[in-house]
């Protein structure tokens, strides 16, 4: 019985480190014709920044950017790697206050490149002005 709630905790663990690695508000997003494997690399996953008894039960996933731009990379070297190149060091690091700041975000806004949520969705349709169209004559009206 002891088993359940280790399990539980656990699974909840891995399912936040899994998202949050991945959906954040400015995550590099694009269509096949613009991607670029490096930025997806860098930008697309995050650099989520543990305390280090966090990151050493993670296996340092917390440095997934570098994972995600060469997965060859064994996990007791990620730390290093991230310590000795100014290019990883670069990615502004994800915390856990700004994880639970982004749990809003689900959407993908394309003409701001970033992760939005719901309320932004609405916020935008009530800001454009759709025009009327007139249900006798199908015309739209101003």
């Amino acid at each position: 019985m002891v088993e359940l709630p280790i399990i539980a905790i656990a699974s909840t663990a891995g399912v936040w480190l899994f998202y949050w690695q991945h959906q954040f508000e400015d995550v590099y997003w694009e269509r096949h014709d613009q991607w670029d494997f490096a930025q997806a690399g860098l930008h697309g996953s995050s650099y989520y920044k543990m305390p280090k008894l966090f990151q050493w039960f993670s296996g340092n996933i917390g440095f997934h950017h570098i994972h995600h731009l060469s997965p060859r990379v064994p996990n007791y070297e990620l730390e290093d790697c991230y310590n000795n190149s100014e290019l990883f060091q670069s990615v502004e690091p994800m915390t856990f206050w700004k994880s639970i700041r982004s749990l809003n975000i689900r959407l993908w806004d394309e003409d701001h490149h970033k992760m939005v949520g719901y309320a932004h969705e609405e916020e935008t349709d009530s800001e454009t002005e759709m025009p009327s169209v007139n249900s006798t004559s199908g015309l739209t009206e101003s």
